[in-house]
């Protein structure tokens, strides 16, 4: 073995390749695995977004069975991510420029809150007044509704073990549909007083 003096071993640059490789292959394989996870996600969300589409189109003909619906659209979605969570969520509304919309009511004191028994109109029935008058459910002739799929699965790629994100990914999609007029729909709101 032979020794070095110390300006030879300054200049020496054997080794440095590994020394660098080691440096660059963490961030790259972290920005690899982030680009595969981002690009699975966005696959996911597409399958979801057309099964939505589709189970937006068969849920407004008349004896549409919601359970069978979601089973399609959570088999459509298994199809890309197996271990896949589906759950669903329908709020049924009077009009399309109902949804998300605040029950009405009067503002007697001008205080702007619905408050001190000030008359409003229960829109979705359950007694109480309400930030959105949508009801739960598929509602009835004529309604419009929303229909939300949420799907939550592990990530695929464990990207989460070396960020912040975290360990299981969640998307969900909404469709806005009007449920065909086979019955006619005469449930006119109720009006409360406000507490």
């Amino acid at each position: 073995m032979t020794q070095m003096s110390q300006p030879d071993l300054v200049a020496d640059q054997s080794g440095a390749t590994i020394v660098e490789f080691a440096l660059v292959v963490p961030v790259l394989m972290t920005l690899l695995l982030g680009l595969f996870d981002v690009s699975y996600n966005m696959y996911a969300n597409a399958i979801l977004e057309g099964a939505m589409q589709e189970a937006g189109r068969n849920s407004t003909i008349e004896d549409a069975d919601t359970g069978t619906i979601d089973a399609q659209v959570t088999q459509q979605v298994r199809r890309a991510v197996g271990s896949a969570n589906v759950t669903f969520a329908r709020t049924s509304y009077a009009e399309f420029s109902d949804v998300s919309q605040p029950e009405d009511y009067t503002d007697v004191n001008g205080d702007g809150t619905c408050n001190d028994g000030e008359p409003f109109e229960d829109a979705n029935g359950n007694g109480a007044y309400d930030l959105d008058r949508g009801a739960a459910g598929q509602g009835g002739a004529r309604n419009a509704v929303v229909l939300t799929a949420t799907m939550t699965f592990d990530r695929f790629f464990p990207i989460d073990a070396f960020t912040s994100l975290p360990e299981k990914y969640t998307a969900s999609s909404s469709t806005v549909l009007r449920n065909q007029p086979y019955d006619i729909n005469e449930n006119p709101p109720a009006t409360e007083n406000c507490i």
